[in-house]
């Protein structure tokens, strides 16, 4: 249950437009709902301000989509990671408004009537980089984030991102998404005030080793301001850079 629809329901019970035995009713899947293979957490976005997230990676098509059908049924936005065709099918026959991002693996419900806020630039090395960015982009604009891109501008034609550079000023925090060498985070880094979310791919040649490469490189780095996520969590960056995004919203700074 969403913020706003827990403010309605003791609302109504206030108005007496339900009983309080019927609110309870409505209340008891708080703070988890036991689905026998799962326990959903449906307290998660009164807690963190977003539903639970599905990750589809290691669920059966049948798991996922009994998971889905109680969060989508709570209303407010969702989301799915990792998803393949074949599970993003089950789930946009639950909810028409359900979209699947290929490229992103990631079927959302963009909740409705939300303005996008702040400012987050999601940055790629790369062309090969652009699924994970892409994960994190549409996950921070369902979280409610106004996001841009800036892609291919890693540092092998370094003019391209200088090119670029007042894109960079005008974010609140950038996401740079890179695999191979992972220098782009610190280059990043080092032109920029805000707050920096490295992301390491998996895209590569042998001794990337799987991203690897790329996240000691990331861990290393000699730029102040630099965060570090694992290998190819998009996801994971997006929730990182909508919580510091809403910082600056809440303190009203453009």
């Amino acid at each position: 249950m969403i913020a706003e629809g827990l403010e309605q329901l003791l609302r109504q019970i206030h108005a007496g437009q339900l009983t309080v035995e019927q609110g309870l009713q409505r209340l008891r899947s708080l703070p988890f709902e036991d689905l026998g293979f799962a326990s959903l957490d449906h307290h998660r976005s009164l807690r963190q301000g977003f539903p639970e997230v599905v990750l589809c990676e290691g669920k059966t098509t049948q798991q996922v989509a009994v998971i889905a059908r109680a969060l989508i049924k709570k209303g407010g936005p969702f989301l799915a990671t990792r998803a393949e065709p074949t599970i993003a099918r089950a789930i946009r026959r639950l909810d028409r408004r359900a979209r699947y991002y290929p490229d992103a693996r990631l079927v959302a419900i963009h909740p409705a009537r939300q303005k996008a806020q702040g400012h987050i630039l999601v940055v790629t090395a790369g062309t090969a980089d652009v699924p994970v960015a892409e994960e994190a982009r549409i996950t921070a604009e369902v979280m409610g984030s106004h996001v841009e891109r800036l892609y291919d501008v890693g540092v092998a034609g370094i003019h391209r991102l200088l090119g670029k550079k007042d894109r960079l000023f005008d974010a609140r925090v950038i996401v740079v998404v890179a695999g191979m060498d992972g220098v782009l985070p610190s280059v990043v880094g080092g032109l920029v005030h805000c707050p920096v979310i490295a992301v390491p791919t998996s895209r590569g040649y042998g001794a990337s080793f799987g991203g690897v490469a790329a996240l000691l490189t990331m861990l290393n780095s000699c730029a102040a301001g630099v965060g570090v996520m694992n290998i190819d969590n998009g996801f994971g960056a997006a929730c990182l850079a909508h919580r510091i995004n809403m910082l600056g919203v809440k303190s009203g700074r453009p």
